[in-house]
């Protein structure tokens, strides 16, 4: 059966999913530690009359604690958690590893969800999550239908599926733009959403490119819950509450239609479809990524739709009939009055059974109670969250109770009623049961704040690593690189490696470009791309004989599917973990070394005190490249003329005239945008030397030979031979390193 999943922003957004009918919502609670920091969000009493609100209506609340996590903020991160579990929630979204294993360690007892900025993809992915003690894995939007049923009728966990509402340009979790552009990290839940700005690519500023139109699935749930899909999921945590109401209550209805009278018959009516875009529009919907890869007609592309009038009648149907109604569940009881004895009410509802006993029965003098002077008292439930379903009335003799002991009886037994309710869901755990200790006395364990401690010397020797993706560029990597070793006279024990990427050079290329590498003194390594998905894995597969027939000194990786599917190829040799997958804190470092990380590249948003206080010995620092700001399954090339099968780099231009290189990657069908400018710590040498980094990368993607070896020879003289040089291109950037991100 397919759980309905709401979005909540607020209360009142909870309040409108809960009448409506969702079977579970989503929210933020507390600040800085979910994907929507700009939400309302809720604050430990707002939170805890959600959690009891929906509780009590049979819903069920899940948290979103889907942001990376610095070591420094991993104790209020956990404090959090403990205080959404103690409150009752019924699960906890996470993105970050190194918090989940806190959460698995010290929460043993509430579910964990990987969430959408995981990036979890294909298979192997949602079973590393499982292997975590992660019990259901929110899928990447791109996904078509084929790939999720798939996924979830071989995972062995539960899967999750977006259904309607905004679809990112880039993955989920794989986005810089708008931390390189502003400082407000997508990964940190700060987003500003440059992808819904305005870009030229090479005309009028009059176009959106990187604006999707908003998912609508409502044809297909059928075919998801088939497919052995758990949860369907509303995005939305930002729109109010009459949107809440509006779309939930149309995912209901054939939620609901489908489970009753199954596949035969199964239609969207059209004045549906209608009110969903009346709630809102972003130039119609689309199916996105379950039936095809990419196409133009999922993107906005030209100007945002005119303001319309809005649907008054609509809107006043919604305000009226789900998000100020109240919803009351269904309660049966009996009461029980028998002169001489105490008075007896007895409720039921939401699985649960309460007794409460009042004042002794009198005996009348006058006028007796019936049954009906009784059930009249007894039925005024007033504000509670009940309504009588059925009540009896036992009567022995001639009964009298006061009015106000009646209503004192009713009282105390709807709120018995609802505590017994609420109450199954709320956790203590055993040793603030041993200790009678309450949330507000634990501390997490230590071991997740630990603080590493700065290095006070500088490391003196490190690997070289130039990353390729261009094949011409090779030649005159090496020769820069030759003259670096040999220039490298002062005794330091540098050492140097060459990164093929795999978008770029081909199987045909590998063994002949590993001899090369060798013949200048170099090690080499292929480097995997950031998103493994089908093709990928495909990819890799037909050409296994030639991955291990190069003889690579070790492999580049950029995302956990990588590691089960290298592990089923035999493939021993080590990994570099790319700076995707996200070290943000130590227990997230110390997993990665678990899982068989010779060494770890440090996150690009983390900057220069952060990594002191992360640790940096033993890891690797990208120092020079065109960071990738974007990866998509989106082709803009597509979009704009046609897909032409043929690797190519275009440019979009932003209103502040900065032009974004953008390449297309048609090994693997993807998009990555670069930042305009390149990242550059060329004198950053002290810094570097603190750090005490075990390896210095340059990452090229869209430089051309001749620019190639003129910065491989700049940062060789600078971090090798110690030389004050110019900088080797006329704009470059320090990125997140002296600044961060918020």
């Amino acid at each position: 059966m397919l759980e309905l999943l709401a979005p909540a922003g607020n209360l009142d957004a909870v309040i409108a999913a809960v009448q409506n009918g969702a079977d579970a919502v989503y929210m933020g609670f507390g600040d800085g530690f979910n994907a929507r920091r700009s939400a309302d969000n809720f604050t430990r009493e707002s939170f805890a009359k959600a959690v009891r609100y929906c509780h009590i209506r049979g819903c069920k609340v899940y948290v979103t604690l889907n942001t990376l996590v610095g070591d420094r903020e991993m104790e209020a991160a956990a404090a959090l958690a403990q205080q959404a579990s103690d409150a009752g929630a019924d699960a906890i979204l996470v993105q970050d590893l190194g918090l989940a294993r806190v959460l698995r360690d010290a929460l043993p007892d509430i579910p964990l969800h990987a969430s959408t900025q995981m990036s979890i993809h294909n298979l192997a992915g949602v079973e590393a999550a499982a292997e975590m003690g992660i019990t259901r894995a929110v899928l990447s939007r791109e996904l078509s239908l084929e790939q999720i049923r798939f996924i979830s009728q071989h995972a062995s966990i539960e899967t999750e599926v977006f259904v309607h509402g905004a679809l990112c340009f880039c993955y989920s979790g794989q986005c810089y733009m708008s931390a390189l552009i502003g400082r407000r990290s997508g990964n940190r839940g700060a987003c500003a959403q440059p992808c819904r700005m305005q870009y030229s690519m090479g005309g009028r500023m009059d176009e959106y490119p990187l604006s999707l139109r908003d998912n609508c699935l409502a044809d297909y749930l059928q075919q998801l819950d088939e497919a052995g899909v758990a949860c369907v999921k509303i995005e939305g945590r930002m729109k109010s509450p009459r949107y809440t109401a509006g779309v939930v209550s149309i995912y209901r209805k054939y939620v609901d239609k489908y489970l009753e009278s199954g596949r035969e018959g199964y239609r969207v009516d059209p004045a549906d479809e209608k009110q969903l875009l009346e709630l809102f529009d972003r130039g119609g919907f689309t199916a996105g990524y379950y039936r095809e890869h990419n196409g133009r007609d999922m993107v906005a592309l030209k100007e945002k739709p005119a303001f319309r009038e809005g649907n008054a009648a609509l809107f006043d149907y919604l305000d009226k009939t789900y998000v100020n109604a109240a919803l009351k569940e269904p309660m049966t009881g009996c009461v029980r009055l028998a002169v001489g004895c105490p008075a007896v009410l007895t409720l039921e509802s939401g699985g649960q059974r309460v007794e409460v006993t009042g004042e002794t029965v009198l005996e009348a003098l006058n006028r007796p109670m019936d049954e009906a002077a009784v059930a009249k008292q007894m039925k005024k439930t007033g504000n509670t969250p009940f309504t009588w379903e059925r009540l009896t009335v036992e009567l022995d003799g001639q009964v009298f109770l006061p009015v106000q002991v009646l209503n004192d009886l009713r009282r105390r037994g709807v709120e018995a009623l609802e505590r017994a309710i609420v109450g199954q869901y709320e956790r203590v755990c055993a040793e603030d049961a041993r200790s009678g200790g309450g949330p507000d006395e634990r501390q997490p364990d230590a071991a997740c704040v630990r603080e590493i401690p700065a290095d006070d010397v500088q490391h003196e020797g490190f690997t070289f690593a130039v990353s390729l993706e261009r094949p011409d560029a090779l030649d005159a990597a090496l020769r820069a690189v030759r003259e670096a070793s040999a220039a490298n006279t002062a005794g330091r024990d540098e050492r140097f490696a060459v990164y093929l990427d795999s978008t770029g050079f081909p199987p045909s290329a590998w063994k002949d470009a590993v001899k090369q590498c060798r013949g200048a003194g170099a090690s080499c390594l292929l480097k995997l791309p950031q998103i493994f998905r089908q093709e990928a894995r495909r990819y890799f597969e037909t050409h296994r004989s030639a991955l291990f027939a190069a003889e690579f000194d070790g492999l580049v990786i950029g995302s956990m599917e990588e590691i089960q599917f290298l592990k089923d190829m035999g493939w021993e040799k080590p990994l570099v973990f790319d700076h995707n997958l996200y070290g943000f804190n130590h227990m997230a470092a110390e997993l990665y070394e678990s899982l068989g990380a010779v060494r770890q590249t440090i996150p690009l948003e983390l900057n220069y005190r952060e990594i002191l206080k992360t640790g940096g010995r033993g890891k690797e620092l990208i120092v020079y490249g065109h960071m990738p700001v974007m990866v998509s399954a989106q082709c803009i090339q597509k979009t704009v003329g046609g897909c032409t099968k043929k690797e190519g780099i275009l440019t979009i231009k932003d209103r502040m005239g900065k032009e974004f290189p953008v390449k297309n990657h048609c090994r693997f069908c993807c998009n990555t945008i670069y930042n305009t400018s390149p990242l550059s710590l060329l004198h950053e040498r002290a810094a570097i030397g603190e750090i005490a980094p075990a390896a210095v990368r340059l990452q090229f993607t869209v430089e051309s030979p001749e620019e190639t070896e003129r910065i491989v020879r700049a940062f060789a003289d600078a971090l090798i031979g110690g030389l004050e040089v110019k900088d080797p291109l006329p704009e470059m950037t320090r990125g997140h390193f002296r600044r961060g991100a918020e």
